[in-house]
């Protein structure tokens, strides 16, 4: 017979500085060693009702409750957020708020000394443990001078020893490359099945973490549960779009063609996927839309021109005479594995660091010979965490701070900060402290102030990290209007291959400081060679082709230009 380990009865909860519940009526039943997915678009609550079950609220997030929630047999606002922890062992999403140690391994140990492991053993457990997450050549470093998917895999190894019994994943994807995304998922799915835990995973990128089995998928709308539902039959409806979620690149393959799904449909994972039922309409819609591929080749002046540059973090070479060139106009993709030399690049190109050996320059001139403060108003850099941007305490003065410090008359600052708060969707946050913003809207605020320069190429780091679909959408149709109305030239550092695809047209690749394909995105990502060497993987939209026996390179291509259309057309 199932044991409930959490319970929700009538369940309700509203934030002491709000008027409203966030969490409405809330009835759930998770057992003793489920899998779950808690998916949501930003806003809807999903965060909440992890932090009700884990103990942040209502003790680090006071407000009002109403109704039970009992967690393994305890009612949780009776407790103590050390008594639940003892019970729910979470990984957040920010993990710079997650750090104790004042290294990698003490970090991952910290939960052993809490159970007093002789050290003998201890040593053992942390190296194994930081080998898991291929992080045991950080052990000694600082948690803090981390890049954020390095963070991130500290934060899972810091994990794997916990004894509890759920364990709590907010956005654990959030900052890996696609390769380590799919490690992370096959890590938390070797805990699941190494013993009695139950996992919640609190995710965005469904298609990821459905890599590997999922027993249900909690949908959270408005502070409710409006969907309990298996993989399979959340795929085969059209719930995912009309809650504005991204389906998985194959459905949306699928999709495109005319195919229907039936009740026996095994779609949520791809080897199961029986392409017999659909290949004949697959391979038709193809050949129709082959007859209409282009190939775009951007014809602006060149804007930056990357010559030679190395550079080096002491003995460690983050660059390796690297040589590209950026052209008005054109939307790139920089892609590559964590630590691969990507936001090096980036800071490079805004002038925060110098190259080593090797040239950039700006319309021809050498970017030597600008300040930063004058880079920074040709080249604009919105930095992967957006903790590290923010200044102000307040939305708009957050946004305006950049265009008072470089004296833009105050009727632009107006104006420029009224059309980037809509157009972000920040507008009915204006007067908005920052502190009470989710990890998601902060960033949103971090893109608002940058574009609110209107500098000539905007380098924007890992843009949809945090972002549920719906608000990843607004920035980036915002982004791609900036760039089609202005002529602003954006660089996107990203691990987000279903963002190479449907926002850029050329992809440069980075591997271990190596410059390791710049090239049209769908060669790009049907090339397994760079894919691999990249640690990127392969997208469902490669493996869909093959198993039809259609052109990879072709099909993406296809793909890519077909739903460019359909947005086009609303």
């Amino acid at each position: 017979m199932a044991s409930p380990v959490i319970e929700f009865k009538d369940f309700s909860f509203r934030y002491k500085s709000q008027n409203e519940d966030t969490l409405k009526h809330i009835n759930l039943v998770i057992n003793k060693g489920e899998k779950v997915l808690i998916l949501g678009p930003s806003g809807s609550g999903k965060s909440t009702l992890a932090n009700c079950i884990n103990g942040l609220i209502p003790f680090s997030y006071p407000g009002e409750i109403k109704g039970s929630l009992k967690v393994a047999g305890i009612e949780t606002q009776e407790s103590s957020l050390f008594a639940l922890s003892n019970h729910v062992g979470t990984v957040q999403q920010d993990s710079d708020a997650q750090f104790i140690g004042l290294s990698v391994g003490e970090d991952i140990a910290f939960s052993l000394e809490n159970d007093c492991v002789p050290r003998s053993e201890m040593l053992g457990k942390v190296k194994e443990a930081a080998k898991t997450v291929d992080m045991e050549e950080f052990l000694e470093e600082l948690p803090y001078d981390l890049s954020g998917g390095q963070k991130q895999k500290v934060a899972l190894g810091g994990v794997l020893h916990n004894d509890v019994e759920v364990l709590l994943f907010d956005e654990p994807l959030a900052a890996l490359d696609p390769a380590m995304g799919m490690t992370a998922v096959d890590l938390i799915d070797r805990i699941f099945r190494s013993g009695d835990k139950t996992v919640l995973i609190v995710e965005h990128r469904l298609e990821d973490v459905l890599y590997r089995h999922v027993d249900r998928i909690l949908l959270v709308h408005e502070g409710e549960i409006t969907l309990d539902t298996t993989p399979d039959e959340l795929l085969r409806s059209n719930v995912l779009k009309e809650m504005g979620i991204r389906e998985p690149l194959y459905i949306s393959a699928l999709k495109n063609a005319g195919c229907s799904f039936g009740p026996e449909d095994h779609l949520a994972d791809m080897d199961e996927l029986d392409i017999n039922l659909y290949k004949d309409k697959l391979v038709s819609h193809f050949e129709e839309q082959k007859t209409s591929l282009k190939y775009t080749v951007p014809e602006g002046e060149t804007l930056l021109e990357v010559k030679d540059v190395s550079f080096s973090y002491g003995d460690f070479e983050a660059l390796k005479h690297i040589s590209f060139t950026v052209k008005k106009g054109e939307r790139i993709s920089v892609i590559g594995k964590n630590g691969a030399g990507k936001s090096t690049m980036a800071k490079l190109l805004c002038g925060i660091v110098r190259p080593q050996s090797g040239t950039v320059t700006f319309r021809g001139k050498n970017c030597m010979e600008y300040s930063i403060r004058e880079l920074g108003q040709l080249i604009g850099y919105v930095m992967q965490n957006p903790n590290q941007m923010l200044v102000k305490d307040m939305i708009r003065d957050e946004i305006q701070l950049a265009m008072k410090l470089n004296n833009l008359p105050e009727e632009t600052v107006e104006k420029n900060t009224e059309e980037v708060l809509k157009m972000t969707d920040l507008y009915p946050m204006r007067n908005w402290p920052i502190s009470v913003l989710s990890y998601g809207q902060r960033k949103r605020v971090t893109i608002a102030s940058i574009l609110s320069l209107r500098p000539e190429i905007i380098i924007v780091d890992e843009p949809t990290a945090g972002q549920d679909y719906k608000h990843y959408t607004e920035i980036m149709n915002f982004l791609e209007n900036l760039n089609k109305e202005y002529g602003i030239t954006i660089l996107f550092i990203t691990h987000d291959m279903h963002l190479a695809i449907e926002y850029t047209d050329r992809s440069i690749v980075f591997s271990d400081g190596e410059l390791l394909a710049d090239d049209y995105v769908f060669r790009v990502l049907s090339d397994k060679e760079a894919i691999e060497k990249a640690n990127l993987k392969n997208t469902s939209l490669v493996l869909l082709a093959e198993k039809a026996g259609i052109d990879p390179e072709l099909f993406i291509h296809a793909f890519i230009d077909e739903e460019r259309r359909n947005r086009a057309h609303g």
